[in-house]
């Protein structure tokens, strides 16, 4: 990759808490490490890269995050081989995202360098937070929020661009079953629903807290117009496997263009696996069940990789599915993580090295 040279600056903490944290369970998210990276927009420019020790912000009441929600993330992982190497996945493709999300919520876009050069430096320098246990990683989040002030309703004038990183333990989901939403709607057409704001996220809890109500633990999205059609589960991409045909959804104003999802379409196509990216309608999803044409559903992203859901409920009826023995859940999962955490060949150019 040609990044233009751009040198970070680094502020060591004085005390480090990696001594104090129990490697042995970590919850998602929770447990950070000691440094973050910061960047600033203002005067029309991003400035003054640097990492620092992991802190708290102090922000003015009137900045613009707070009342018209200009705030847009990513999310990613730091592996660690079994020979102490440090390896990213498809970095740049979050980078390109986060942009694409940025000009979506009139957020300066940042230079690729700012991203990538403090991406690694960061990484670089808390790469003794990476856990080394079976399926454990660094994840990454990094994020934008507007910091101007003003109660105008009008895009900020200045912004934070932060990355910070949290030591995560494996990440078991269990079994998960999800209900087919039929009122609310993730996104509409026009949206924002293929940027990662996190309004978004917002927007998904309370529908959530429904289905976990009535002992489900994700909701399957529907499109907004008619809820005809099936198009993400929870925070993730939906795939559904017919016969020996996957399928996912198409990308749109509505669904993220997510990583995982492309790299599982990647992987389907240099296997020979047939996919169908289009349209998934509940009736098809229903008809399939019915006939036992429907082997399998799961849903992918960068916290579990790949989620299987062992059911799903419409209309009142809940609906087992099999537990196929050649499942493509499992075949996937395997194959993106073992290139993750360099135990095979990577042909697709996916793996980037930190140290």
């Amino acid at each position: 990759m040609n990044l233009s040279t751009l040198q970070i600056p680094v502020e060591k903490t004085t005390h480090s808490r990696l001594a104090d944290v129990d490697f042995s369970n970590l919850p998602f998210g929770k447990v950070h490490t000691d440094h973050m990276f910061m960047c600033t927009f203002k005067d029309g420019s991003w400035h003054d890269p640097k990492v620092v020790p992991y802190q708290s912000l102090s922000l003015d009441p009137s900045s613009k995050v707070f009342h018209y929600g200009q705030a847009i993330f990513e999310g990613m992982k730091a592996y660690k081989d079994s020979d102490g190497g440090v390896w990213l996945f498809r970095p740049q493709e979050n980078q390109k995202r986060l942009n694409i999300s940025a000009k979506r919520l009139a957020i300066p876009e940042l230079p690729e360098s700012i991203f990538m050069e403090g991406l690694k430096t960061l990484v670089q320098v808390d790469h003794e937070w990476i856990p080394r246990s079976e399926g454990s990683s660094l994840y990454i989040r990094p994020f934008i929020f507007a910091s101007g002030q003003g109660f105008h309703a009008s895009p900020a004038d200045e912004y934070v661009f932060i990355i910070a990183c949290s030591p995560s333990g494996a990440y078991f989901s269990g079994k998960v079953g999800v209900r087919i939403e039929e009122k609310y709607s993730r996104a509409a057409n026009g949206g924002v629903g293929y940027a990662k704001a996190g309004g978004n996220y917002a927007g998904q809890f309370y529908p959530t807290q429904l289905a976990q109500a009535d002992g489900f633990q994700q909701v399957i999205w529907t499109d907004d117009n008619a809820h005809e059609f099936i198009e993400e589960a929870g925070a993730m991409n939906i795939f559904v496997r017919i016969g020996d045909t996957l399928l996912t959804s198409p990308t749109s104003d509505r669904i993220l263009d997510g990583v995982t999802r492309k790299s599982i379409l990647r992987l389907a196509e240099a296997g020979n696996i047939p996919t169908e990216v289009r349209k998934i309608s509940v009736k098809e999803l229903l008809e399939a069940q019915s006939t036992g044409n429907l082997k399998e559903m799961f849903g992918s992203g960068t916290a579990a990789v790949i989620s299987p859901i062992s059911s799903f409920g419409y209309q009142g009826e809940r609906y087992e599915l099999p537990q196929p023995e050649n499942s493509y859940a499992t075949h996937f999962k395997k194959q993106i993580t073992d290139i993750q955490y360099n135990r095979i060949d990577d042909p697709f150019g996916w793996r980037y090295r930190i140290k």
